[in-house]
């Protein structure tokens, strides 16, 4: 596994007042997406803004309380194969199993884990968009 953190998904409570604050407050570049979620491309990552009931409904976790910090960190890999791999990984390294590695609606395979301090993690792959280090030691 080459680490890198692929996208930083951000739950928030008001889409549109956080999109604001991240495209016209802070000038992140803004890539087209569906209006329940919104996807700014940073040099090598992406950050995403998605509704925080919606995120936490995606993990299978609760939204308020233990369990979600209104965020997931997401680790995208080239294939289905290698979700699996990375989930066996995690897990056997520590990691709690949040949600079991499967095809997701939006048309990609993902799965969660908590690492043992409780951060929310999701393992993806997204045939739509890959753009990573693959090919190179970055």
């Amino acid at each position: 596994m080459k680490p890198r953190i692929s996208m930083i998904t951000l739950g928030v409570r008001d889409m549109a007042a956080a999109v604001k604050f991240y495209e016209q407050g802070l000038g992140f570049p803004r890539m087209e997406s569906p209006p329940e979620v919104a996807f700014f491309t940073l040099n090598g990552t992406w950050l995403g803004l998605y509704g925080r009931e919606a995120l936490a409904e995606d993990a299978t976790v609760p939204a308020a309380g233990e369990g979600f910090e209104a965020f997931a960190l997401a680790h995208n890999v080239p294939s289905e194969a290698e979700v699996d791999e990375v989930m066996v990984q995690a897990v056997a390294a520590g990691a709690t199993l949040v949600k079991k590695p499967q095809k997701v609606f939006w048309g990609g395979y993902s799965g969660y884990f908590k690492d043992p301090d409780g951060h929310l993690w999701e393992v993806a792959h997204n045939p739509f968009f890959w753009v990573g280090p693959a090919d190179s030691d970055a």
